[in-house]
C-alpha cells in the first residue's frame, strides 16, 4: 500500500493497483495510456538517471543544480520515505495533496477506459501522474529516476532525454534483471538513447563497465567515466565530505565517501550540460553542497550518535559499512530486511562493524521474519537477538545502553520510512 488513507481519493487510485502490476515484455502499455493523456512526456525535457544505488542522491544534486541556475526543475524518484507526495517534486517542493487528486482523476478516467486497466502497476500509474502533473506546470527540466532496471522500466518511454546517467551497479532484484553483473547492466544500459551522452559512475565493476560501453558504442552514445586520478578526498565522515576534482573543491552534506562518486557523476553530466542549460560553476558546486536526502546515511541524533540508513542489498550496506569503519565506535544496529533481497551477502558487509544485531519486521509484507533474520546473521558469524519491544522504544533503549557509540537503523528503505514517519508524530 501507497498509503493509509480513507479520504484521499488520489492515494486511493493508486492503491487500487498492483505493486509490481502484470509483467512487461515490451513499453506498449504505458504508451497506450500516455497516449490516451496526451503524451505530457513530450512537452518536458528530462536527464534519466538508472542504476543500483546512487539514483536518488544523483537525481536531489542535479535537481538542486538545475534550481539554483533558474531552471523550473521537475523531480520524479521512487520511493517515497515520509509520504507519498515527495516523489514528485517541483522546485523541491512535494505535490500537493488537492493536485495530486486531481490530475489521479485525469489518469483514472483514461485508465478505466484502458484494455490494460487490469494490468498496470503504482510506478506506472505515479508516473503518469508526474508527466501531466511536470507538463502542466512547464517544467524546464525533469530529472527523472528508474523504477527497475531500464530497458523495460515505464521511465524509458522518454524519447531523447538531454543527458542519462548510470550509477553504480550490483546484484540486485536478480529474479527480474539477471542474476550476473553483464546482465543486469545491460537492463540498466537500456536508458542510453542514440546520440544522447552517457554518464557511468565510476569503480563499477568491470563487467558492468564493458556491457555500458558496448551499449553506448552500438547507440553512437558518447560514454564518459569520471577520472578518479584527478580526485582527491580531503574530509569524508558520517557527515558529509570535502574533496577537489579537477583542481576544483566541493563539499558533500550527505555523509559517507560513496556519495563522492555520485557527486563526480553529476560534475561530469553538468559540464556537458553547462553550455545547453547555461549552469555556472557556482550553481554546481552550492547544489552539490545542498543536496540531502532522507535515509542516506542521515544523523538523526549526534549525541548519542544516530545514524539512519535505507540501503538494502550488498553495495549500499558495503558503502555503509565504509561510513562505520571510519566511526570506530561500538555499534548497535536495529535491522529489518526485504525476503527478496540478497540477504546474506548483505549482511556480511555490516558484521564487521556491528557488535550487535536487533532484528524487527511488519514494516512491509515482504519483510523477512525478525526470528529468521536473526538466525541468518548468527549463521553468518554475527551477534543477533530478536527486538521484544516496539521499534520506537526499542531505538530508545539502545540509544541509552551504548551513549558513547552508535545506533544505526538499516536494511530498508521501508523501514527508514516507517522510523521517518514516527519522528514526525512522536519523536524517536
Amino acid at each position: 500500500m501507497i498509503e493509509n488513507s480513507t479520504e484521499r481519493s488520489g492515494i486511493e487510485f493508486i492503491n487500487s493497483f498492483s505493486h509490481s502490476g502484470k509483467p512487461v515484455k515490451d513499453l506498449g502499455r504505458i504508451r497506450r495510456l500516455l497516449s490516451a493523456l496526451g503524451d505530457p512526456q513530450n512537452d518536458l525535457c528530462f536527464v534519466h538517471v538508472a542504476g543500483t544505488n546512487g539514483k536518488g542522491s544523483v537525481c536531489e544534486m542535479l535537481s538542486r543544480i538545475f534550481i539554483n541556475a533558474g531552471l523550473k526543475t521537475g523531480c520524479f524518484t521512487s520511493p517515497f520515505i515520509v509520504h507519498y507526495n515527495d516523489r514528485i517534486r517541483i522546485n523541491g517542493e512535494d505535490i500537493a495533496d488537492d493536485e495530486l487528486d486531481e490530475i489521479a482523476q485525469q489518469v483514472k478516467k483514461r485508465a478505466e477506459l484502458s484494455p490494460d486497466r487490469r494490468d498496470f502497476s503504482q510506478f506506472e500509474i505515479s508516473q503518469a501522474i508526474a508527466f501531466l502533473y511536470f507538463a502542466k506546470h512547464n517544467c524546464s527540466i525533469v530529472v527523472l529516476e528508474t523504477g527497475l532496471g531500464g530497458l523495460l522500466d515505464c521511465t524509458n518511454v522518454i524519447a531523447s532525454p538531454l543527458l542519462t546517467v548510470i550509477t553504480t551497479i550490483d546484484l540486485d532484484h536478480t529474479a527480474i534483471l539477471g542474476d550476473t553483473i553483464a546482465e543486469i547492466a545491460a537492463q540498466k544500459a537500456g536508458i542510453i538513447k542514440p546520440g544522447v551522452p552517457c554518464v557511468l559512475s565510476p569503480y563499477n565493476p568491470q563487467e558492468a563497465v564493458d556491457t555500458v560501453t558496448s551499449t553506448a558504442l552500438q547507440k553512437h552514445s558518447k560514454l564518459i567515466i569520471p577520472d578518479t586520478s584527478r580526485l582527491r578526498v580531503k574530509r569524508s565522515d558520517e557527515s558529509g565530505s570535502e574533496f577537489e576534482y579537477k583542481g576544483r573543491n566541493y563539499t558533500l552534506s550527505m555523509g559517507g565517501r560513496h556519495q563522492i562518486k555520485n557527486a563526480l557523476s553529476v560534475i561530469e553530466g553538468c559540464e556537458i550540460l553547462k553550455e545547453k542549460l547555461r549552469l555556472s560553476d557556482e550553481d554546481i558546486c552550492l547544489g552539490i553542497s545542498q543536496a540531502v536526502l532522507p535515509a542516506r546515511v542521515e544523523v538523526l541524533c549526534s549525541s548519542p550518535l544516530t545514524i539512519l540508513d535505507g540501503a538494502h542489498n550488498p553495495d549500499g550496506l558495503g558503502a555503509l559499512s565504509g561510513v562505520l569503519e571510519g566511526c570506530a565506535k561500538k555499534c548497535f544496529a536495529l535491522i529489518g530486511m526485504c525476503a527478496d533481497k540478497n540477504i546474506d551477502e548483505a549482511v556480511k558487509k555490516l558484521i564487521p562493524y556491528v557488535d550487535r544485531f536487533y532484528t524487527v519486521d511488519g514494516f512491509s509484507d515482504r519483510a523477512i521474519s525478525k526470528s529468521e533474520l536473526a538466525l541468518r546473521i548468527n549463521s553468518l558469524g554475527g551477534k543477533a537477538q530478536e527486538c521484544s519491544m516496539p521499534i520506537g522504544d526499542q531505538i530508545k533503549a539502545l540509544q541509552a545502553a551504548n551513549a558513547d557509540g552508535i545506533t544505526l537503523i538499516c536494511g530498508s528503505l521501508y523501514l527508514a520510512a516507517l522510523v521517518k514517519n514516527q519522528l514526525n508524530t512522536k519523536g524517536v
